[in-house]
This record gives structure tokens, C-alpha cells and sequence, in this order.
């Protein structure tokens, strides 16, 4: 079996002071239901036991440009700790 390497997608995000990084997109989805976006992204930092950090943001458009805003609701932050530990098991 031929190893295939999958091209990376890199997004640029502000912050609020206006600093530019570029960050790793792993997985951007869409609940059916209630019609929210989420991207989850990496800086490829590791934690003390070696484990890349991944952070999670809601994609909001309302205004036009895309914003990632933080998931603050405990039910719908479950729905997303749900997807990611979907998407760990195929990994």
C-alpha cells in the first residue's frame, strides 16, 4: 500500500489584538441541526506528556468575515467532545 500524504489546509486567524498566526485545520464540521460550524485547529504546540494541543471554535459569519468564537454552551461543547472522540477513534 502506497503511503499518501494529505496536503495540509492552513488557515490565518487575528486576535482581538490584532496579532497573525497561521494554525493547521484538522476537521471543520456542521451540526445538522442546529446549523453551527466548528473548526478544530492546531498551532502543533505539545503538552508535557507529548500530546499536540488542538483548540475548538465556533465559526460565526453573521458579520460577513468569518469569526471563531469560543463554544461557552456545556450541552453543545458535549456534542463537540463527542465528535472529537469519534474522530479519535479512527485515527
Amino acid at each position: 500500500m502506497e503511503n499518501q500524504e494529505f496536503e495540509k489546509k492552513i488557515m490565518t486567524i487575528v486576535s482581538e489584538d490584532g496579532s497573525v498566526e497561521e494554525v493547521e485545520v484538522i476537521l471543520a464540521f456542521e451540526f445538522k441541526d442546529t446549523k453551527k460550524e466548528y473548526v478544530v485547529y492546531t498551532k502543533n504546540e505539545r503538552d508535557s506528556n507529548d500530546n499536540i494541543t488542538v483548540y475548538v471554535s465556533n465559526v460565526d459569519r453573521s458579520s460577513g468575515e468569518p469569526k471563531l468564537m469560543g463554544v461557552e454552551d456545556e450541552e453543545e461543547w458535549n456534542k463537540v467532545k463527542d465528535v472529537l472522540r469519534e474522530l479519535s477513534k479512527t485515527e
